[in-house]
């Protein structure tokens, strides 16, 4: 009998607890806008409950959601059913299964870190596809996301992982001015790929 993933047991529980209607990424709907009129192929990378994946699907992109957690993919399912959404699913560990190249228009990711991808998420990039990406960054205000500095981005690290890309978009506050106001703890880009690789 072969084990679970550790973190997947892990994402299991918290997924199991989880009750809440999923919500896209802050990075997606703030950008909207810099969609592809005419859609396409997305996919939402270590997906968890699927936000993004739904709100994309909603939007006419053919969507595949991949996450580590079995237990996340099947809530995923369930809202796409009530919403009567086709998604491809599949419980996934990117490290050992990263995206093939050249097969989506539109990657996202969320609240997940895991710089040796950085080359595995460009190349599967198509021409012109774009990036968007949400996560934890090393200023700590407000407590939320990992205790494990590994899982936080280093100051303006999101802009050098993916600097091949072309920068659509990038909002990293740190502590600068009044820390009660603003986006803080995180950073968020949308950046394009002009390029092959």
């Amino acid at each position: 009998m072969v084990m679970p993933h550790p973190d997947q047991l892990k994402w299991d529980q918290r997924y199991k607890a989880k009750q809440a209607e999923p919500r896209p990424a802050r990075v997606l709907l703030d950008n909207a806008h810099l969609l592809p009129a005419g859609g396409g192929t997305a996919l939402d990378l270590a997906c968890g409950i699927g936000g993004n994946a739904l709100f994309l699907a909603e939007r006419g992109f053919k969507v595949t959601a991949w996450d580590i957690s079995p237990v996340a993919i099947d809530l995923l399912q369930q809202h796409a059913q009530k919403k009567n959404l086709q998604l491809q699913t599949e419980a996934r560990d990117v490290l050992t299964q990263a995206p093939a190249a050249n097969q989506f228009d539109l990657i996202v990711i969320s609240y997940f870190l895991e710089r040796t991808l950085t080359q595995a998420i460009i190349k599967a990039l198509r021409h012109d596809g774009l990036l968007f990406y949400q996560t934890f960054s090393h200023t700590r205000l407000h407590g939320r996301g990992p205790q494990d500095p590994v899982f936080r981005l280093k100051e303006n690290e999101l802009l050098q992982l993916f600097a091949p890309l072309t920068v659509r978009y990038y909002r990293e506050e740190g502590s600068c001015g009044d820390t009660t106001q603003g986006l803080r703890d995180e950073a968020l880009l949308v950046a394009q790929k002009n390029g092959d690789w």
